[in-house]
């Protein structure tokens, strides 16, 4: 790429085969922005490699990286999020739930100054269709009860559809190693050094293809981590690391 793109998508993948082609499609089909792709596998050996491969024969703007600090899908996004070229960073999934024509939303307002812009289901405008009952129930009351009590800036501070300024994640670090919890966490960070959150309403449909890598029970005690943190005084970006 010739000049630094203005932002970097990342998308961790995990077995997901050709069932990531028409997620592609649609991206670069809706991003108007100079953006890298950078999908993100544990392994040169995930099916996922050799159909990136072969599609980035014909969109220059894509690639894919292993990531070498362990399994699993926070890592999996840490490692594209401290990798990419452009200033903002926008986090999205493989498995097309989320809807491409807010990247560029998300990025511009990065660009204005927030450190975290969120896509929300739960805002007017948003809307969930599909998946677990019981995921959807905990995530939307995590996010309320956030932006009411916390005021975190955004009504879904766990969903993983984000955009960031690499500048602010840089300076704050990544802690989480297991699951998708990097989107509350980077959320109670910039609540806690008091920096701008915003959202943008966004519709969520459940995948309609391959099997869902989201482990609820696993994963709960990681997200009440970061949900408490987002609670207490301001803190500087050193004592936030």
């Amino acid at each position: 790429m010739s000049e630094q793109p203005r932002v970097s998508i990342v998308i961790p993948a995990y077995e997901e085969g050709d069932n990531i082609v028409p997620v592609l499609d649609r991206l670069f089909e809706s991003v108007r922005l100079s953006c890298e792709v950078l999908v993100v596998v544990d392994s040169a050996e995930d099916s996922t490699v050799s159909v990136v491969c072969d599609y980035a024969e014909k969109e220059p703007r894509l690639r894919h990286l292993v990531n070498t600090d362990g399994r699993g899908p926070a890592k999996a996004i840490r490692f594209g999020v401290l990798a990419a070229a452009a200033p903002v960073a926008v986090v999205t999934m493989a498995d097309g739930c989320d809807d491409a024509r807010q990247i560029d939303d998300l990025a511009r307002l990065t660009e204005r100054g927030v450190a975290v812009a969120a896509a929300s289901r739960y805002m007017p405008g948003g809307q969930q269709v599909g998946g677990s009952y019981l995921k959807g129930t905990l995530s939307r009351f995590a996010g309320r009860s956030l932006r009411v009590l916390a005021h975190t800036g955004t009504r879904d501070a766990t969903n993983s559809f984000k955009a960031y300024s690499t500048q602010f994640v840089r300076s704050v670090g990544i802690d989480s190693r297991d699951g998708f919890e990097i989107g509350i966490e980077l959320t109670a960070k910039a609540r806690r050094m008091r920096l701008p959150v915003a959202e943008v309403p966004t519709i969520w449909l459940d995948r309609q293809s391959g099997v869902s890598n989201f482990k609820i029970a696993r994963w709960i005690p990681k997200y009440l981590r970061w949900y408490w943190f987002a609670f207490g005084p301001r803190l500087t970006a050193d004592q936030v690391r």
